[in-house]
């Protein structure tokens, strides 16, 4: 791979957009190898996080202008293909964090967005961008960025394209943390690697549980909730744990 790189240390992967010149934009290359990516450290069966970072002075500066143009003559399958990218981040049953290094607009923002945690150094903003170039939002960006932000915050966002810096980002909880550029790598490893001392298959779980339950009523929760809690019951590091608990 040219345009992502992954490491691996213990449960924790890094990946990282690698191609700073281009401001690691969505193109049809990197998302295939940001896909495979993902599919080769899901394969492992030994990582619990993923830190999804960019080299250079940008997170992701979106969708490959080519891309777009294709789709104003009429061909989807080019914008389709970025929205693959940051879709195959959304859909990984690994915990996700972003470890926003610089701008991320656009499309950069969904794949921010699709992350599960997402710590920002200070040099990082967020942009929506899409209205400013004629574009309606794609992707999921509006259920995203209103599920996380609220209506008001999005609106203005989208309509009066107002650009969060970090600080602003992490007011209104876009952002866990805000963390010195130098700093951000090992903050995101550190949160990284503590979501990883729990065993790898009940992180998945409770990942999973997360996001089920997000639209259900609570009778259907509590319910989903007592047959896996039960299941985490059978597991012996669960027995290990609760019989260190009761000797101590």
């Amino acid at each position: 791979m040219t345009l992502v790189r992954t490491e691996v240390s213990g449960a924790v992967a890094r990946i990282t957009l690698d191609d700073p010149g281009r401001r690691n934009i969505l193109s049809g290359p990197l998302v295939a190898e940001l896909t495979a990516a993902f599919d080769d450290v899901e394969g492992r069966g030994d990582v619990t996080a993923v830190v999804l970072t960019g080299a250079g002075p940008a997170f992701c500066a979106g969708a490959d202008l080519a891309d777009l143009l294709a789709g104003a003559d009429g061909d989807p399958g080019p914008v389709r293909r970025v929205y693959g990218g940051f879709d195959r981040v959304r859909r990984s049953p690994l915990v996700t964090i972003a470890a926003v290094n610089g701008p991320a607009v656009g499309a950069g923002l969904n794949l921010a967005l699709v992350c599960d945690l997402r710590i920002a150094a200070t040099s990082a903003w967020f942009d929506c961008r899409f209205l400013g170039i004629g574009l309606h939002p794609g992707g999921g960006h509006l259920r995203m960025l209103q599920r996380l932000l609220g209506a008001q915050t999005a609106a203005a966002m989208v309509f009066a394209g107002r650009r969060l810096d970090a600080a602003a980002a992490h007011a209104v909880g876009l952002v866990l943390d805000v963390v010195a550029d130098d700093e951000l790598p090992p903050a995101a490893d550190d949160l990284a690697a503590r979501i990883a001392r729990a065993p790898r298959e009940l992180v998945l779980a409770t990942k999973r549980s997360l996001y089920e339950e997000a639209d259900l009523p609570a009778e259907a929760a509590m319910d989903l909730e007592e047959r896996r809690q039960m299941w985490s019951l059978e597991l012996p590091s669960t027995a290990q744990r609760l019989r260190a608990l009761a000797r101590r």
